[in-house]
């Protein structure tokens, strides 16, 4: 396994660009030793950080990973929020269903739209409701995620040979 100590080192220290490169390379490290000092960036003061720290996690693909990616998802930050999405797409873990329903209520289209691939991915029925209130949403892509979730999830749900 690879060492990752010289990256812990500089996804505490003090300049940010370090510590976006740090959070990169944990996320390619394969390390499942990575996954705690990343979930702690996501605190980081700056969002860069952050959100690079989220797709780090998503790569890892370590489910220890899920609850603090689904707290990332109320980021103040649009750019951590969508790796915080994207990051939960990797993983496919249904814990996160109630708060992607969630974000499918951001003020922002991409934040909307990514919460929608996302749970089509998912495929949990619970996510049926809210993806059909987004078909009125005033934004075509929103709209077109929402429409191809539900024709997934709608899918997985018939019985073989329908």
């Amino acid at each position: 396994m690879k060492d990752i100590s010289p990256f812990l080192a500089a996804l505490s220290g003090p300049v940010i660009r370090n510590r976006i490169g740090a959070a990169a390379a944990l996320g390619k490290s394969g390390n499942p030793s990575a996954v705690p000092p990343l979930v702690r960036s996501l605190s980081d003061p700056h969002e860069k950080v952050r959100a690079e720290s989220a797709q780090a996690l998503g790569r890892l693909g370590d489910d220890e990973a899920v609850p603090a990616l689904i707290l990332a998802l109320s980021d103040r930050a649009l750019g951590v929020r969508a790796a915080a999405i994207s990051a939960l797409g990797r993983l496919r873990d249904r814990r996160a269903t109630g708060a992607l329903i969630s974000c499918l209520k951001d003020p922002d289209s991409m934040v909307r739209t990514g919460a929608a691939l996302v749970l089509g991915r998912l495929g949990d029925p619970r996510a049926a409701g809210p993806l059909d209130k987004l078909l009125q949403d005033p934004f075509e892509e929103v709209r077109d995620a929402a429409a191809e979730s539900l024709r997934r999830i709608r899918r997985e749900r018939e019985p073989e040979g329908t």
